[in-house]
C-alpha cells in the first residue's frame, strides 16, 4: 500500500513542529523605487548572478528566504501566513504535496515557452496534478558517483559496487540527505524503481547501506562536501554530481561525476507562485523571464552550483559559448547527452517514497549515521 500520500494543510502545520528543530510588462514598473518580490528558495536562487537583469528589467528588488532541505522549506510555509512568499523554489518531488496542501496558485501552461523545452519536460511528472500545472522546470541535474580522478578513473567509477573498494576504506563520503543516497543505492540493487520498494527490497536496502558503513569517512553538508572532495579527505562521494564537480573543476580540482552502468538519478527543480500572492503577475513575469533563454543560460551557470536546463535555446548557447562547460553537463548534440541518458532509461527521476513514509526512510538514515 502506497503510504506517501498527498498530504493536507493541516499536517503540514503538525509536521512543521517537527521540521523546525524587457519583456512585455507595463513600463510604469521601471519608475520610482523598485518593488519588491519574495521568494522561498534553496540558496542561490536570488542572487545577482540569477536575477540582476531581471530585477534591472522590471525595476524589481528579490527578496529571498533561503533553506536547506525539503523539510525546512514545510516548515516555513506552514508557519508562515498564505501570500507570505510570492515565488516559491523547490525540487520536484515537493511539488504535489505543496500544491494539495494548498500552498501554489495554480499556473497557466500558455503563459510559459513550453515549446522550447525538451519534450521529456514540457509535461514534467509531479509538476501536474490532473491537467492542473502548479509549477516550471527551472533546472535540473543527475547524480551518480564524483570522483577525484586522480584515484578513481572512470570505468572504476562504472558501477557503485565501487563504493565497496578496500583502496577506498574511510574515503568515502557522504551528502547528508537519504533521499540521493539511498536511491543510488536502491539502484545498485536491481530496483528498477528506486524509491517504489516493497518490504522486502526496503529491508535489502537497509542491509546494503548499513554494509557501506565501515568505508564512511563522514556525512557532509554542502560545503562540507565541496572541501573534503577538493583537499583529498574523501576520493568518492555517491548520489551527487555535476552540481558539486563543476564548482570544484572551476577551481582547478581533478573531478568528474560518472553515471554508473546501473543508473543515476535526476533532481529537479522548479519555480512556483505562492498562494495568495499580491503580486502573482509579477512573480509569473519572473517565471517566464527564468524559463526564456536569457534566464535558462543564467540558470545553467549559477555561481552556487551549474545544472543541466530544459531549454533547446539554452542549450544551443552554452555549446556555443561555454563548450567545455556543456560538455561536463551533457549538454551537447549527439549520443551520450543528458536527453540520450534519458532516453536510454539510465536516469532515474528522483522521488518520495512511494512505500514506505518519508519518516521511514529519514528515521533509518539517522539509523545508519549512528552505527
Amino acid at each position: 500500500m502506497k503510504k506517501n500520500k498527498l498530504i493536507t494543510r493541516r499536517s503540514f502545520i503538525k509536521n512543521a513542529a517537527i521540521a523546525s528543530s524587457s519583456l512585455a510588462f507595463p513600463s510604469i514598473l521601471k519608475a520610482g523605487s523598485p518593488t519588491t518580490l519574495t521568494m522561498l528558495a534553496w540558496y542561490g536562487q536570488a542572487e545577482p548572478d540569477a536575477v540582476e537583469e531581471f530585477e534591472r528589467l522590471y525595476n524589481v528588488k528579490i527578496i529571498p528566504k533561503y533553506y536547506v532541505g525539503g523539510e525546512q522549506m514545510i516548515a516555513l510555509l506552514a508557519q508562515s501566513p498564505p501570500g507570505t512568499y510570492d515565488i516559491i523554489h523547490a525540487d520536484a518531488e515537493y511539488v504535489q504535496q505543496l500544491a494539495a496542501a494548498n500552498f501554489l496558485e495554480k499556473l497557466d501552461a500558455e503563459d510559459y515557452p513550453f515549446d522550447d523545452f525538451y519534450s521529456e519536460f514540457q509535461n514534467f511528472p509531479g509538476h501536474w496534478i490532473g491537467k492542473d500545472l502548479y509549477a516550471v522546470i527551472s533546472r535540473f541535474g543527475f547524480l551518480g558517483i564524483s570522483h577525484n580522478l586522480d584515484v578513481v578513473s572512470v570505468k572504476e567509477a562504472s558501477s557503485y559496487k565501487l563504493l565497496w573498494d578496500k583502496k577506498l576504506k574511510n574515503r568515502v563520503g557522504h551528502f547528508d540527505w537519504h533521499l540521493p543516497n539511498l536511491g543510488a543505492l536502491s539502484l545498485l540493487n536491481g530496483n528498477s524503481s528506486p524509491y517504489s520498494i516493497n518490504k522486502t527490497s526496503w529491508n535489502n536496502l537497509k542491509k546494503t547501506t548499513l554494509s557501506l558503513k565501515p568505508q564512511i569517512r563522514g556525512f557532509y553538508d554542502y560545503g562540507g562536501v565541496l572541501s573534503s572532495l577538493k583537499n583529498g579527505e574523501v576520493s568518492v562521494i555517491p548520489g551527487i554530481g555535476e552540481w558539486i564537480t563543476g564548482v570544484l573543476r572551476r577551481d582547478g580540482a581533478n573531478v568528474t561525476t560518472t553515471i554508473p552502468e546501473e543508473g543515476g538519478i535526476q533532481f529537479t527543480e522548479s519555480f512556483s507562485i505562492g498562494k495568495n500572492s499580491r503580486k502573482a503577475e509579477l512573480a509569473r513575469k519572473f517565471i517566464q523571464y527564468m524559463a526564456g533563454e536569457k534566464g535558462q543560460y543564467r540558470l545553467a551557470n549559477l555561481n552556487v552550483f551549474p545544472a543541466i536546463i530544459p531549454s533547446k535555446k539554452g542549450w544551443k548557447r552554452m555549446i556555443a559559448e561555454k563548450p567545455m562547460e556543456a560538455k561536463h553537463l551533457g549538454m551537447f548534440n549527439g549520443s551520450g547527452n543528458a536527453i540520450d541518458l534519458i532516453q536510454r532509461g539510465r536516469i532515474h527521476i528522483r522521488e518520495l517514497p512511494h512505500q514506505q513514509s518519508l519518516e521511514d526512510w529519514n528515521d533509518f538514515w539517522s539509523e545508519y549515521k549512528g552505527s
